[in-house]
């Protein structure tokens, strides 16, 4: 029970908050780390998931991709990556766009490749191309499927973006392995709590938006409204 009120106390200390080993500093350094590996994870994922989920070529191999890569060891890739380029930022985010990757990727494809045939049919009757398709039709009736996607790779770039500690960075795993370092078994519960928090605040913002995309709510402005089988689609010139 000491642990608890001991990590609680600390939490509720202002003095912990400030300057630049506080907690305010610590959770913007963790939220840096987390938004660069999911930005990367969607640089490399989403362009990839979006063409195999349209053209329907590779679907085999995406499934096959994602599950090798959610089987690789995060902390074990990252001591590899730091053997091969040393300490620095690099290796903590390429092992964090591994976690990044799998959800990114499943989510473009299945967003994609769930969208009605009627209505992509329906497009191409009409005269629209594959491009203005895949932007104007598939994209905006996918979002919530491709959101779900960036709602589980970021939970887990959150969660696992602690191991930037274990190279020297910051983030909030400084309070992790510091504190197994020094036996302050407070301090990685502090550090849990924070994680775990942060990754439940996102969450919920990410479920909100996924629930404002849904297509034929009206939750969207109607200028970003997607194209449904019950709308009428006019090609562009």
């Amino acid at each position: 029970m000491s642990l608890f009120l001991d990590a609680w106390t600390y939490l509720t200390d202002g003095a912990n908050w400030g300057g630049p080993a506080g907690i305010g500093t610590r959770i913007a350094q963790h939220l840096w780390y987390s938004a660069l590996a999911v930005g990367a994870s969607a640089v490399v994922a989403v362009p990839l998931g979006l063409v195999i989920g349209h053209t329907g070529r590779g679907a085999a191999l995406i499934v096959g991709f994602a599950n090798s890569m959610r089987a690789l060891p995060t902390l074990g890739l990252l001591t590899f990556l730091v053997l091969m380029l040393g300490l620095g930022l690099i290796p903590p985010l390429l092992a964090l766009v591994t976690v990044g990757v799998p959800p990114l990727l499943a989510g473009a494809y299945a967003g994609i490749a769930n969208v009605p045939d009627d209505v992509v049919d329906a497009s191409r009757a009409v005269g629209m191309t594959e491009r203005q398709i895949l932007f104007r039709v598939e994209i905006p009736n996918a979002m919530p499927i491709l959101l779900t996607g960036l709602r589980g790779a970021t939970l887990q770039v959150v969660a696992t973006a602690t191991i930037a500690a274990y190279v020297n960075l910051g983030g909030l795993g400084r309070y992790i392995f510091d504190g197994i370092g020094l036996y302050r078994y407070d301090r990685v519960l502090v550090g849990a709590i924070l994680v775990a928090v942060l990754a439940m605040a996102l969450d919920g913002i990410l479920a909100l938006a996924v629930w404002v995309s849904a297509p034929g709510t009206g939750r969207l402005r109607r200028g970003l409204a997607p194209i449904t089988a019950a709308n009428s689609i006019r090609p562009t010139s």
